[in-house]
């Protein structure tokens, strides 16, 4: 589907749904630093268009598994904003009882199977949820993203080799973001194009402009069509750009103020999104401040909803470590 394609409406909630994301992080960011959000956190602003493309590109049952920046696509995923910070937070009300934190975040029944907070480790599971999806004989394909980082990990190709061999319904998506945890991705590995990656095991590739919303939605479109009509496993390298370090404690003097003030001035997702709004008349400049104080007031909400949240109780500390199984 073409930009042209959709309703005024449905690229406005496209760009409400990256806004949403990029103050929801924003205000992760300074709670970190009041010593309210604790262990690691790490952001996805600047990274916004990858994770409300794809998702649009989805259908209903389809199912998401990534690393542990993971908030920006649970909330593409939408799940409620209050769950989310709430569990950010390590209270009571949120989506893991305020057990797993920033790195391991879920919502079942949205289909959005985590963050995982060992490097590349969410492959392997997605390839998995994947092939019960095909023993099930389900009409649904996972998309499962990681990082650049994460694409030397061993874990990585055998994956490959099993969603290729059983042919398997599953989108994996590089989120190439340049630097992995501090080391570009030129100085880490010699073959620098990752959507080349699966050749070897016969995946597909294909390169993509994460940072750009309609060409993430329709390169997952075509990659997501490939997958469900039974081709197998796909490969999507989202070249894209984390605008802060790797985690909060990441000072990312590895790269130049110039790179980075060129990447938010010159390719960021979410103005050059509001730029074909208001250029095509969808909404104005004025509509648009509008939108984004609904979204603070939104993301100002589930602070507070957070906040006056309860502290998890030492007996949760015993609930959820081993499921009771009857073999009655």
């Amino acid at each position: 589907m073409k930009a042209e394609s959709f309703t005024k409406e449905q690229v406005i909630g496209f760009y409400r749904k990256m806004l949403l994301i990029r103050r929801f992080e924003e205000k992760a960011g300074q709670l970190y630093g009041m010593g309210l959000i604790g262990g690691f956190c790490h952001l996805s602003i600047g990274q916004e268009a990858v994770a409300v493309g794809t998702h649009a590109a989805s259908k209903s049952g389809d199912a998401f598994i990534t690393s542990y920046r993971d908030h920006g696509l649970m909330l593409a995923c939408d799940s409620d904003p209050n769950v989310v910070m709430a569990e950010l937070t390590g209270k009571e009300t949120g989506c893991s009882k305020g057990k797993g934190g920033s790195m391991h975040i879920f919502d079942v029944e949205k289909k959005f199977f985590g963050g995982h907070g060992i490097v590349g480790a969410q492959v392997p599971i997605g390839t998995g949820i994947a092939f019960a999806s095909k023993y099930k004989k389900k009409d649904n394909v996972v998309f499962t993203y990681f990082g650049d980082g994460a694409t030397n990990q061993g874990q990585v190709y055998e994956s490959f080799n099993m969603a290729s061999l059983w042919n398997l319904p599953v989108v994996y998506i590089i989120e190439n973001n340049e630097y992995a945890m501090g080391t570009s991705v030129q100085r880490s590995t010699l073959v620098t194009e990752l959507y080349k990656r699966g050749e070897g095991f016969g995946i597909p590739g294909k390169q993509v402009d994460g940072m750009d919303f309609f060409s993430v939605y329709a390169a997952t479109s075509e990659a997501a069509e490939h997958t469900r009509s039974g081709k197998g496993p796909i490969l999507l390298e989202m070249k894209t750009y984390r605008y802060r370090g790797h985690s909060m404690s990441d000072p990312a003097t590895y790269r130049s103020k110039e790179e980075v003030e060129d990447m938010k001035h010159n390719h960021d997702p979410i103005s050059t999104l509001k730029k074909y709004i208001i250029d095509n008349k969808a909404a104005s400049e004025e509509e648009c401040k509008a939108i984004d104080k609904e979204i603070r007031d939104l993301v100002k909400k589930s602070e507070d909803f957070a906040k006056n949240s309860k502290e998890p109780s030492a007996n949760e500390l015993y609930t959820d470590v081993y499921k009771s199984v009857s073999y009655s």
